[in-house]
């Protein structure tokens, strides 16, 4: 009778480690997904801050050749400061959306002037906000994957 007594505790205490050290685990997985999720999101800020900083030097190339302009120059500001100032996800996402836009009209207004297209400074401003963009979808894309697989891991938990 007594190791029937032994063997029930002894049962216990092995599922009851078991289920300790598979609680840890998942834990410890799912604040490792939640790091990597935010670190997905620090690689888009990175990218969104450096065209942040890409716009002013291409505004200044465009405005000596698109002095009446005024009004899309003026929009441009104002999104960039939206989109720096922006704070959330949900919110940086508008405001970059709206950014996005303007810079739109902006790569319009460059096409109705053939010798700013031809302008080196601008060529290379050009491309470099191109590759940016780039990375920007890049870094989105690594963070929705990174979303989904928390969301992935967390929903099998439940």
């Amino acid at each position: 009778m007594t190791t029937v007594i032994i063997l029930f505790f002894v049962a216990v205490i092995v599922v009851a480690v078991i289920l300790v050290a598979w609680f840890f685990l998942t834990y410890n997985e799912l604040v490792s997904l939640k790091n990597q999720v935010k670190n997905a999101w620090s690689q888009i800020d990175v990218q969104l801050k450096r065209r942040h900083d890409l716009i002013p030097n291409l505004m200044e190339s465009v405005k000596g050749y698109a002095k009446h302009e005024k009004e899309t120059f003026d929009a441009i500001t104002r999104a960039r400061a939206a989109a720096v100032q922006a704070s959330g996800i949900q919110a940086q996402a508008k405001a970059e959306g709206e950014l996005s836009g303007v810079l739109q009209r902006l790569m319009a207004v460059v096409e109705a002037y053939p010798e700013l297209k031809a302008n080196q400074n601008f060529m290379m401003l050009q491309e470099e906000l191109s590759s940016t963009e780039n990375r920007i979808a890049f870094s989105r894309q690594a963070y929705n994957d990174q979303v989904l697989q928390y969301r992935g891991n967390f929903k099998s938990l439940n």
